[in-house]
């Protein structure tokens, strides 16, 4: 392999996984540690990578550059239809209570919402309170605060004093990344901090996520597989994550 189909490899992987070992990297390609980091000096050089030590992660997720709602909504839409649909099973039973995090997945669940039960559901995102304003059997409430207008959704410090006066029967929420080390993740540091309260405030936590958030790593951790109870997905995680989820008690649900 030359030297550009080689860089041009690692910069793929790098994108898809968020992250990359100098070591892993060096074995997947034969080459020796001193290559890799020529490789990755000359990515970080057009801006694709940023080297860290041992590795390089992708410089899109240190910069905290994220698409907007309408650019993620039209990526594995159907994906995210189908676990939408898949998490009506952990909805509560009538007059029971959810909180719906802002995220493209957690759109989609709020649509596949079955109106004939009736519910209390308390979100962050703009998107998901348009959705369920008009349904008769949805007690709405939007909380208050800071709209971030890349995702739309309401973050900040009143947003999570609101959250912390909440005690639901479930959790919806979304995430840009899901390994066994960092947990589950999230570019920007105010969404991380309303992610991690509305994981708080619920009894039972339930992570939307297509398979391309797996063993992916975005820049801010915002909880431990420890505080996710089941994780609705459209493809098997591989062992490796398959094994931490089932060490920390996490279910995994593949939506069909």
């Amino acid at each position: 392999m030359y030297a550009e189909e080689r860089q041009r490899a690692i910069a793929e992987l790098v994108g898809d996984h968020g992250r990359a070992s100098v070591a892993d990297l060096a074995g997947r390609f034969s080459v020796t540690p001193e290559t890799v980091r020529r490789d990755l000096a000359a990515l970080e050089r057009l801006g694709g990578v940023r080297r860290v030590h041992g590795g390089a992660v992708s410089a899109s997720l240190l910069a905290g550059v994220e698409p907007g709602v309408a650019e993620r909504e039209a990526t594995n839409s159907e994906a995210k239809r189908a676990i939408g649909a898949a998490a009506q099973h952990f909805l509560p039973g009538a007059g029971g209570s959810i909180l719906v995090d802002a995220g493209t997945t957690t759109i989609a669940a709020a649509r596949e919402m079955a109106p004939a039960v009736h519910l209390s559901v308390i979100t962050n995102s703009l998107p998901v309170a348009t959705v369920l304003a008009a349904r008769d059997n949805v007690d709405l409430r939007v909380l208050g605060g800071r709209v971030r207008g890349l995702t739309q959704a309401m973050v900040g410090s009143a947003t999570i004093a609101e959250v912390g006066t909440l005690r639901a029967d479930v959790a919806f929420i979304g995430v840009n990344g899901i390994t066994a080390r960092h947990g589950v993740s999230t570019p920007d540091l105010d969404e991380a901090a309303i992610k991690t309260a509305l994981m708080r405030s619920a009894h039972f936590v339930v992570v939307l996520a297509d398979a391309s958030k797996f063993g992916r790593e975005s820049l801010i951790s915002f909880g431990a597989l420890d505080g996710v109870d089941v994780v609705v997905t459209d493809a098997a995680p591989d062992a490796g994550l398959a094994r931490a989820f089932e060490e920390h008690g996490v279910d995994v649900v593949v939506a069909r």
